[in-house]
């Protein structure tokens, strides 16, 4: 039978590492964040998505692939008692998990409620849609694609007057172009991210430019041909002229103009050549298995250097 000493030993040590990687994930994202500016990968959603998830991703996995198979193999089975300071770094870490785990449940409750005012007095609109379409019969100005689990596009009563049959339509299909993307699952994940990030202002940096590459995509998404692009382009002129300053919504909705300079999206829509998306090409395809044969091979080697790592780490704390 397993000691309960050795499980909540390294439960503890688990706890610890995964607040180191994730304090050197951090950095480092601070410094890329200050870089990223010129490099070509920044016009993607999904290059943000990824340096934004990267502290709590990288730590993670770090901890289930390489901390607790080490632990396993390599720690003697009959453990000391739990140093107080070790288990103090452990519930700091724990801590960073659990008010991640808090930021999620409120973004996803504060979600909620606003999804349900809107919807209350809303009627079914009449358009042909993937999803549900309401009005809500106010003169604010809004197109928002709410709902994780079940998604539903809410259009006020101001944007449907506002706009022709074929803006509507173009904006809806920028809709489900978020829809398609699971953007309201990847806004939900970063607020929920369990990192040291999420109060510094790189974070918001970080988030704001995945919002304004996710709104690019979006409109790619919508914009099939000339005339619907125009289309789009005119329905988010008419929407931001009718918004007094649109702001990012910290909740799991993603709305018609909420992300990225109006400007430079009714530019890149009216071009005549919208750049084309880079596609996974078979030379990325072989690096990609060429770094998991590499890893297969020395991973061995990597949970005797991670034992070695956590005793060094164990001895030296005070």
């Amino acid at each position: 039978m397993i000691d309960l000493r050795y499980v909540l030993h390294g439960a503890a040590i688990a706890l610890v590492w995964f607040g180191v990687v994730n304090a050197g994930m951090a950095v480092a994202i601070g410094v890329v964040g200050r870089r990223a500016g010129s490099c070509r990968a920044t016009d993607s959603a999904a290059f943000w998505l990824a340096v934004r998830l990267l502290p709590a991703v990288a730590s993670t996995a770090f901890v289930g692939v390489l901390f607790v198979p080490s632990y396993w193999t390599y720690e003697p089975r009959a453990v000391e008692d739990l140093d107080v300071t070790l288990a103090i770094l452990a519930l700091a870490a724990l801590g960073v998990i659990c008010a991640g785990a808090w930021r999620g449940c409120a973004a996803w409750r504060r979600a909620s409620r606003r999804a349900r005012a809107w919807l209350r007095l809303a009627r079914p609109l009449d358009v042909d849609c993937a999803i549900p379409i309401y009005e809500i019969p106010i003169d604010a100005p809004l197109m928002a694609l709410v709902g994780v689990i079940r998604p539903r596009l809410v259009v006020t009563r101001g944007v449907v007057s506002a706009l022709t049959p074929d803006e509507l339509r173009a904006g809806i299909a920028h809709e489900i172009g978020h829809l398609r993307a699971r953007d309201n699952v990847k806004r939900l994940a970063m607020v929920a991210a369990p990192d040291l990030l999420a109060a510094t202002r790189v974070a918001a940096t970080i988030q704001a430019r995945w919002a304004a590459a996710a709104e690019r995509a979006a409109d790619r998404a919508a914009a099939g041909d000339t005339e619907s692009r125009c289309a789009l382009a005119s329905a988010l002129v008419k929407v931001a002229k009718l918004t007094p300053a649109p702001t990012p919504l910290a909740e799991p909705i993603s709305t018609l103009v909420d992300g990225g300079d109006i400007a430079s999206r009714v530019q890149r829509l009216l071009d005549d050549n919208p750049p084309e998306q880079p596609a996974w090409s078979a030379r990325r395809l072989l690096v990609s298995l060429g770094i998991a044969a590499v890893f297969s091979i020395v991973y061995g080697p990597l949970l005797w250097l991670v034992h070695e790592a956590t005793e060094v780490i164990v001895r030296t704390l005070p």
